[in-house]
C-alpha cells in the first residue's frame, strides 16, 4: 500500500497513539450504546477492552472498522480520522471478527493467499507473508486442507493470522475466543502472546477475566457505554479487591445483615446468591470478623474489581 504524498492520509508522526476516541457516542434510536467513550492506546500496548454483553464493546469495533459512524465524538486510528480517513487506516490495520467468514472451500494457503492480494502485500513478499501466517498458526502441514476440514481452534488460529498478513500497525479482535472450548482458547492465547513478543498493538474486546488478565498490558473495563477504569489488571486489583477476599455464606435473612456491618466499616461487598464477598479481607479487624463468622478465603481478582464498581457480572 502506497502513502499518499499529501493531504489527508498522510502517514502521521511516531508519537500519534495507535487509537484515540474522544466523546464518542453511538445511539440506536434513544439507547445510547456507546455513550461518551474516551479512550487512547499507545503503541506497542496490549489492551484488553472487558465488559459483560451489552457493554457497548462491539459497538465500539464496529464503528472502528468503519462498518457504523458514530453519533458523535472523534475517532482517529494511527493518526487518521475516521470515517473521512478510514480506507488509510484499513491499510494499517489488522481486524479479527467475532464471527468466522472464512471462505470453507479453498484450502489454508488460498485463503491466506486471496487476502495477501485484498491487503495489497507486494508480490515479492505475497509467498513469505504466507509462510509467516502459517508458521505463526503452527498450520504449514494444512496449507492444502481445505478450511470446512479444519476443527475449530485451527479455523480461528487461521482468522487471526488472516488478519496479519501485512504486517499491520494495530489489530483489532472483537471476542477472539468467544464460544470456544478451555483447550482452544489456551491455544490461541499462546498465539496472541507471539503478537505481543514481537511488540504488536492490539486492542481486544473481551467478556472473560481469566483472558484480560492474562493478555493484556492494561485492560480498561467498559459498563453501560463508557469505560469506568483502566490500568494494568494487578494494580487493579491491589487497589479495589486486595490480596485476599472473605467469602461469607448465608441464609437469604442473613444477607443483608452481612452487608450491613461490612459498608458500616467501609469495606466494598459482591454477592452472590446467598454469598457476601468482602473485598480487601486482610483489612478486616478481628472483631469484626469475629461477628461475621468463618469465611472461606481467596484471591481478589479482576471480576471483583469490574463488580465493585459497576455492580455487574461480567459473563
Amino acid at each position: 500500500m502506497t502513502t499518499p504524498p499529501s493531504g489527508r492520509g498522510v502517514r502521521p508522526a511516531p508519537g500519534v497513539p495507535a487509537l484515540r476516541l474522544s466523546g464518542v457516542v453511538k445511539r440506536f434510536g434513544s439507547l445510547a450504546a456507546v455513550d461518551g467513550l474516551d479512550l487512547e492506546v499507545p503503541r506497542g500496548t496490549v489492551l484488553g477492552l472487558l465488559g459483560p454483553n451489552g457493554a457497548g464493546k462491539s459497538t465500539t469495533m464496529r464503528m472502528l472498522t468503519g462498518q457504523s459512524l458514530a453519533t458523535e465524538g472523534r475517532i482517529a486510528i494511527l493518526g487518521h480520522e475516521i470515517p473521512a480517513e478510514s480506507k488509510w487506516a484499513r491499510a494499517r490495520m489488522g481486524v479479527v471478527p467475532q464471527h468466522d467468514n472464512l471462505d470453507e472451500e479453498l484450502t489454508v494457503e488460498q485463503n491466506l493467499r486471496m487476502f495477501s492480494y485484498l491487503y495489497r502485500v507486494p508480490r515479492r513478499g505475497r509467498r513469505e507473508a504466507v509462510a509467516r501466517a502459517m508458521r505463526l498458526a503452527q498450520l504449514q502441514d494444512r496449507g492444502d486442507t481445505v478450511v470446512d476440514d479444519l476443527s475449530g481452534g485451527m479455523r480461528r488460529r487461521l482468522l487471526i493470522v488472516r488478519a496479519l498478513l501485512h504486517r499491520p500497525e494495530l489489530l483489532l479482535m472483537d471476542e477472539p475466543t468467544v464460544g470456544l472450548d478451555p483447550q482452544v482458547r489456551q491455544e490461541l492465547w499462546s498465539l496472541i502472546d507471539a503478537l505481543r513478543s514481537e511488540g504488536a498493538t492490539v486492542l481486544m474486546s473481551t467478556h472473560y477475566i481469566e483472558e484480560a488478565e492474562r493478555l493484556s498490558d492494561e485492560v480498561a473495563l467498559m459498563a453501560a457505554g463508557r469505560i469506568v477504569e483502566r490500568g494494568v489488571p494487578s494494580e487493579l486489583v491491589a487497589k479495589y479487591a486486595g490480596r485476599t477476599v472473605a467469602e461469607f455464606t448465608t441464609g437469604e435473612e442473613g444477607v443483608a445483615g452481612l452487608e450491613h456491618l461490612l459498608h458500616r466499616d467501609g469495606f466494598a461487598t459482591r454477592r452472590t446468591g446467598t454469598t457476601v464477598s468482602a473485598l480487601r479481607a486482610e483489612e478486616i479487624p478481628d472483631p469484626l470478623l469475629a461477628r461475621l463468622g468463618t469465611p472461606h478465603r481467596r484471591a481478589g481478582n479482576l471480576e471483583d474489581v469490574f463488580v465493585a464498581l459497576t455492580g455487574e457480572n461480567v459473563e
